[in-house]
Order: C-alpha cells, then structure tokens, then sequence
C-alpha cells in the first residue's frame, strides 16, 4: 500500500517506540495503523503479542477485515477488543481470586453477564414494583425502558469515571439550578441505582457498570491479572482514543510504560461518544507518555471541492483559521432543492437524486448514505418505500431502536402468541393481518385483513378452506390461500414449550425464508431475526440460571412487546458494509467511520443537529472527571454543548464524504411546523466562506 511519509513513520519506522497519532477523520490514521500490525507481523511479532483496542466492536471492523486479507502471517489472528471484552476476560479467568471482596452473595457461584436488553428486564423485575410503590418519577413522560436505560447509563458513567455509584445523584443535584421537582426525579433515580446494583451483587449478576467497577477496584490492582495482561500483550494498538473512557486511559497509563511498542490514534475535533462518557481531554493527556508524536494533515478522502466546504464550515462553526484554499469550489460540492415546502416533497427530491446517481450515472449504491439527526419509522418507511418503486437497493441501521420496531419481529412476535394459546396472549385481528402482509409474498393490507377478519378465531387461525364465499377467495387469491395453509400448518405442529429462541428460528428457516414468503432472499431481514434469536435465547438462559420459571416465554414475549432496547449485535454493522444505499441516524453513520462518495442530510431545518438528547435521570457532561463539583449547569453551557455537537457532526460527515453533499430541506417539518434549527443557520451563514475571492463580504 502507498503511504505518505508521515504514514511510514508509524507504519515502517518506529515500530520498536510508543507513537500518538493524531489527525482529522480521513486522513490515513487507521490506514497506517494497520499497516504497522503487517509489518509487526513481518518483523516476527507473535501475532497472539498485539492487540488492538477500539471504543466498540463496529469500530474494530476494518481492522479486522484488513488484517484477514493480509498476507501478513497470522494477521487473522490478530485481537481487536473492546475494554469490556477484555475486562470480561480477566474477571472469568481471575474471578476465584477475587470474588469474596466483590460483594457477590455467593462467591462460589459463577458470575453471569446481561447486556443492555437482560439489564432492563432485570431492572423492570427488580425495581419496578419498587418504582410503582413509591411513585418515582412523577412527571417523567419517557417510556419506562428509556426511564430504564438512563438509570444504566448513571451506573456505566460512574464505573467508567470513576466516582461512587453512591454519588450519582448528589452530583446532578448540584449541578441542577432549575426547579425542586427535578431534584426529587434525581432523588428517585439515584435510589433505583441502588436497588439495581443491590440485586445484582445478590443473583452474582455483573452487568457492565458492575464489571468495570470490579476491573478498577479488584482486578487491575492485582498483580496476576494486572500482569496477565501486560505479559501477553507487548505490542499494543488504541484506535479513537479520543472516544474511549476515562478508565481505559487510566489503565494504559499503567500499562504503556511495560509494552515493547505501542500506537495511540488520536481523531482530532472527535468525541463523538462524548454521551457515552468518552473524554478527548483524558485521552490527550496519554500522549506525554509516548515517544514520538505525529500529526497527519493531508486529506485522503475529500476531493478539493469538498475540502473548500469543509473550510467554510469550518470557519462559520469557530473550528478554522487562515485564509480560504486557493483550490477547491465549496458551491460544486453541494446540492439543494430549488423549493420545498412541505416534508414530502423534500423526500420526493431526495429519492429523485438517488435514482438518477446509480441508474444514470452508474454510481454504486453503497456509495450514498442517507443521514438525518433522528431516523424515525415514518421517515425511514417513507424513504424504503420511494426507493423500492425506483429499484434502487438500501439497508438501514439504528442501533438505539426497539426489537419490536422491525416489523419482521412483531410478525414472529404476532405468530409466537398465536402459538403459545396461553391466555392473555392471543393478538388482536390488526397484529394479525399486519404479520399475515410481512409473512406472505404478494400479500397486501386490505387481502390480510380479509383473511384475518374470516379466519382468525378464539386465539387460532382457521383454514382457507373455512370461507365458504367463493368471491372472498377469488379475491384473496388460491395461490395466497395456499401459503397462508402452509403457515398455518407449521404453526398447528408447534409444541407450545417450545423455547422462542428455536420458534423464531425454525419458522424463519422453514417457512419465512422460503420461496413464496416475505422474507424470501432478504439478507437485511435474515440479520433481523438472528439478532432475535439471540436475544431470545440469552433470555431463556439467564432466567433458567436465576430459577425454575415457567413463563419464560410468555415473559420475553411481554417485555419485547414493551419496547426493550434492543442490544447492539455486530452482524448490524456488518451489514452495513453490503451493497444498497444506507439508511441511519448522522451519529451510527459517523461511528461506522466509512467515508462515500455522496451523502444527504435530510430535516436539515431541525433543531435535533445541535440540540444535545433530552434525558431526565442523567447528564453527561455533569457526570464525567472534568465537571467541577458544585458547579451549576448554565445556559451558556448547553449553548456550548449544543454548538459542540453540530460542528462535531457537520465537520465529522464532510471528512467523509469524497464528492457531494445534497441537502434535504423544507419549509415545514415532518409535525407540518416551521423548522429553523441551528445547522440550517449554519449554512446561510457559510455562503460568504463560499464566494469566490473578490466577491464575497
């Protein structure tokens, strides 16, 4: 591979010393990290001796699809891990030696691991009769598993940080200036913390909060687990340092100094997971410890023009200095509607583009992202059902949804209840006719619920040859009836204990997937129902660990329908990665870190791309290491956060695009009011960066 001078110094010269790498998304940075592991590996490195550690599993993606197509010896044997991982790995290895001082009620006792999906029904199961009891959360309008969902995310923060989970609610106390109300809901929140770290300690459950708690206080200072580390591993790699927690950066404080060579890459003007607790600032601090640092300054992924408007970009959010490129036209790298006045419209003109770049300008598919601050169902259906009449493939990713919101899950959902026959759980005749449309091929709205409306009965599904009026079937058609028989007979087999995990499994394989049904020869769909049966069958598992239970079933169909968050399973990302144009949220597409030749930002009018996420029970920003205790948070200061986020975005998306950007606006938003938001300010403001010399202000 061709690197620039700058590259070769991480990637060839240095590879016995501890480099910081730092740079702009799209400059080469992970490039020449990966290109240092083959020459790691060419020198005579153990390829077992290197690991590579990134902020989440997607992002070690590249990393590990390079290195498999390597010809560097053993480069597929190469670890590329998460901090959880790892911390994971230590306690199952290390956990007889540290148990007892866990606060575990049985140290003799294997620890088990929820993820996010597991913590929220624990937490429903544990906490909330005591939430019902004592009527926490009094004006909280957010579903209880978001409510769910920030009481973990208080936990994580305060194990990632580095404070008491004790003083969760103490330090966002002090920082409030508004109203008492919201002091109680911090109150509330603070004791459902509580409550939740109680019950784990008691059933041996070490959800993530609770893992790295232990990893800091228990593991990492021991001196076999300690060492098992830095003895296995002497060559270490950290991609997006600046997007990990402030725990990793202490541990490699640690850990540097031991290592034979070592790699920080370090994404300038990032921080993308600064929600998530990431902390550039921390992150930086690690680059006193290294031996040489190298800055990369030349772009690789955007073309001239769409330099030039990241520059005016640049300039207008306060992030650039000097004067504007002599190369490169800003205007050439962007497109507008002429006008749009209504959300509609603005989706019509988006499709119309997309259409014209792959079937008239023989652009690939995966070259396009489609982006927009939040990617809600009707946007997302919207847009699905535009590009499927012009042929053009799409997928589409947002890992915060809920499992129910897929509609090939509330059709297995639907079909699971149908063969539970337990009381309580038969579906209505809607959930019926819409799983009828999803299951079957060709089968439209109005001819499902014709079916469901004749044949659905006491909780079962009668046969087509049930309706006796001869025009109803000739309306619904034999060829219909025939398949809508075959569903009904494999359903009829299906023994009513059989685990869900294997329900949705075996009905997906056998008739789902088969020619003549819905989810025929849909990878997108396929990916859908294993992170399912994933789903299901980490949930059989635990509660078989926690005790006899004899509604397994019936209580993960019950808490899926309820709107669990869905984890995030890698094959998602993966899936990202094939052909069709994507669909998903600024935020999933930035972490992806896959720059394309052409992106659209739709709602561009919306406050959403400079507003930091409302959420009641936690606040990033007041629980991380660099909040001053006491200090309140101020006006002034979500301004700044807010203006933060929308330059992070904005600069993050065009380092990531080659050619062209097309931006969706209208006048009215999707809830038909006037939108004027921030990032659409933005760009008003830009033009005078975009005039050409002589002609601007």
């Amino acid at each position: 591979m061709y690197l620039l001078v700058k590259q070769q110094q991480v990637a060839r010269d240095n590879l016995d010393r501890k480099v910081f790498l730092e740079g702009l998304a799209g400059t080469g940075k992970t490039t020449a990290g990966i290109e240092r592991v083959k020459q790691l590996l060419h020198a005579g490195a153990p390829p077992t001796r290197v690991l590579v550690l990134v902020p989440q599993r997607a992002t070690g993606l590249p990393w590990q699809e390079a290195l498999r197509r390597s010809r560097a010896p053993g480069g597929a044997e190469v670890r590329v891990t998460t901090l959880g991982s790892l911390a994971r790995e230590l306690l199952e290895l290390f956990w007889p030696l540290i148990a007892a001082d866990t606060g575990c009620a049985r140290p003799l006792a294997p620890p088990r691991f929820p993820g996010l999906e597991l913590s929220q029904y624990l937490m429903r199961r544990f906490v909330g009769d005591e939430i019902e009891r004592r009527d926490y959360f009094r004006g909280v309008t957010i579903s209880r598993n978001r409510l769910y969902t920030q009481i973990v995310d208080n936990l994580n923060k305060s194990a990632l940080v580095g404070f008491p989970p004790e003083e969760i609610g103490a330090r966002l106390k002090a920082a409030w200036r508004g109203s008492s109300e919201q002091a109680f809901i911090y109150d509330d929140a603070q004791a459902c913390a509580s409550l939740f770290r109680a019950a784990c300690l008691k059933h041996n459950l070490i959800d993530f909060s609770l893992l790295i708690d232990i990893l800091r206080k228990q593991l990492w200072p021991l001196e076999n687990a300690r060492g098992y580390l830095i003895r296995r591993y002497r060559h270490v790699l950290v991609d997006n340092l600046e997007e990990d927690t402030p725990t990793l950066h202490d541990l490699l404080g640690d850990w540097l100094p031991h290592c034979d060579s070592a790699l920080l890459i370090y994404d300038s003007e990032a921080g993308l997971r600064r929600f998530l607790g990431a902390d550039p600032a921390q992150a930086r601090s690690l680059q006193a410890l290294c031996d040489l640092s190298v800055t990369l300054d030349r772009r690789r992924a955007m073309s001239e023009d769409v330099a030039a408007l990241h520059f005016a970009m640049a300039k207008t959010l306060g992030r650039a200095e000097g004067p504007l490129p002599k190369h490169g036209n800003g205007r050439a790298a962007l497109r507008w509607p002429a006008r749009a006045r209504w959300h509609p419209q603005m989706i019509d003109w988006t499709v119309q583009h997309i259409a014209r770049l792959v079937h008239k300008e023989g652009v690939a598919a995966q070259e396009i992202v489609v982006v927009a601050p939040f990617m809600p169902d009707a946007l997302r259906f919207a847009l699905q059902a535009r590009l499927d009449e012009r042929g053009v493939p799409h997928r589409s990713h947002r890992p915060s949804r809920a499992l129910r919101d897929e509609p090939e899950v509330r059709a297995l959902l639907t079909f699971a209840r149908l063969a539970q026959h337990a009381p309580g759980l038969a579906p209505d005749r809607f959930d019926v006719a819409s799983a009828l449309t999803t299951a079957i091929e060709a089968m439209d709205p109005i001819r499902a619920r014709l079916l469901a409306d004749a044949l659905y009965r006491d909780g079962g599904l009668l046969p087509f040859e049930n309706i006796t009026d001869a025009r109803l079937q000739q309306r619904i058609t034999f060829q219909l009836g025939e398949r809508y028989d075959r569903l009904c007979g494999w359903l009829a087999q299906v023994p009513p204990e059989l685990p869900l995990d294997l329900f949705f499994s075996s009905f997906f394989g056998e008739v789902m997937s088969q020619p003549g049904f819905g989810l025929h020869r849909r990878e997108s769909s396929g990916a859908t129902v294993a992170n399912l049966v994933d789903s299901a069958r980490s949930f059989r598992r635990l509660l078989t660990e926690l005790g006899p239970a004899a509604s397994v079933n019936q209580d993960y169909l019950r808490m899926v329908e309820e709107g669990v968050l869905a984890n995030q399973y890698l094959r998602d990302w993966e899936l990202d990665r094939s052909e069709g144009v994507l669909l998903a949220p600024a935020h999933t597409y930035l972490m992806s870190n896959r720059p394309v030749d052409y992106q659209f930002w739709l709602n561009v009018g919306s406050s959403g791309w400079g507003r930091r996420v409302y959420q009641p029970l936690t606040h990033p920003w007041v629980l991380s290491r660099h909040w001053e205790a006491g200090r309140k948070w101020l006006d002034a200061d979500e301004e700044a956060a807010g203006a933060e986020s929308l330059a992070n975005v904005a600069l993050g998306l065009l380092r990531r695009c080659r050619k062209r950007v097309y931006l969706g606006i209208s006048e009215y938003g999707e809830r038909g009011m006037e939108e004027r938001g921030p990032l659409l300010l933005a760009l008003h403001n830009m033009q005078r960066y975009l005039m050409p010399e002589g002609d601007g202000v």
